[in-house]
């Protein structure tokens, strides 16, 4: 609920908050916050600072592609191509296994791809390629998770967390050097800070406080397959906001879509050993 709610305030307020502002704003206000956890907690090392690195971009910029497509289409479509990750977690899986998936695997892949097209309808006149952008997200998110359990298993959430706002703030600061660009989403000039912009900074801050620290401690301490299960309720809320904030009410094509993609995903899904 709290990563949809910040992704439709995003949303709505692309012309107003460039997303490198964003970046940095939000971000600064989340530090405060997990530098005292992580503090609390006990810092230790990281495994390998270099993995961590590359998973901390890897997340940037999944998150860059998946904001920059929610000006271009609702809200609740974007979630939906973009919650093609757990099959794209198998599939990349998969072949780092060099292992063939199973049947299931390979029907829920097929379903799920299925989805997507309905959802984007490639073949409408109103597509563009930019809504393509969710998808890339997807896949960037899924090299990230994959990399999280390969090689940042037993690092602290809060830690990693930490790392990831330090990495926003770089982006931000990086693509604050080409911003000023008027009308644009991403290199916006600087806005001026007043009560209502900081409220939105600080409820997009407890937003990724709450999704993205809340989602590593449930992934920690239970069964990866019901918790994945519960991450769908993000297109649930997402159809929500999107009605609430924007009017957005996908039509039955979309919405079977939407639950085709959904079916997939939980299909794809490992099944708990009894």
């Amino acid at each position: 609920m709290a990563l949809s709610l910040g992704d439709a305030i995003i949303k709505a307020t692309s012309l107003s908050l460039p997303l490198w502002e964003m970046y940095i704003l939000r971000s600064a206000l989340a530090m405060l916050v997990l530098g005292w956890l992580t503090w609390r907690n006990g810092f230790t090392p990281f495994g390998s600072l270099f993995w961590v690195i590359i998973r901390s971009a890897l997340l940037v910029l999944m998150w860059m592609s998946y904001y920059v497509s929610l000006p271009l289409m609702p809200l609740s479509l974007a979630a939906a191509v973009y919650y093609t990750s757990p099959i794209l977690i198998t599939i990349i899986a998969a072949i780092l296994a060099r292992r063939w998936p199973r049947p299931r695997t390979l029907f829920a892949i097929a379903l799920g791809f299925g989805g997507v097209v309905l959802v984007l309808r490639p073949d409408t006149s109103g597509f563009q390629i930019a809504t393509l952008l969710p998808l890339l997200a997807a896949f960037l998110y899924a090299c990230a998770m994959v990399l999280t359990s390969v090689k940042c298993r037993s690092d602290d959430p809060f830690a990693l967390a930490l790392a990831l706002n330090i990495a926003f703030i770089v982006g931000g600061v990086f693509l604050g050097m080409f911003s000023g660009q008027e009308g644009s989403f991403i290199l916006g000039p600087w806005q001026d800070l007043d009560v209502k912009l900081i409220g939105i900074v600080a409820i997009l801050a407890v937003a990724i406080l709450v999704g993205s620290v809340g989602a590593a401690i449930a992934y920690q301490n239970g069964p990866p397959a019901a918790i994945a299960a519960f991450d769908y309720s993000y297109l649930v809320f997402s159809l929500i906001w999107g009605g609430i904030f924007f009017s957005e009410l996908p039509d039955i094509p979309a919405l079977l879509g939407i639950a085709i993609i959904v079916g997939a995903g939980l299909l794809a899904l490992p099944h708990r050993k009894h």
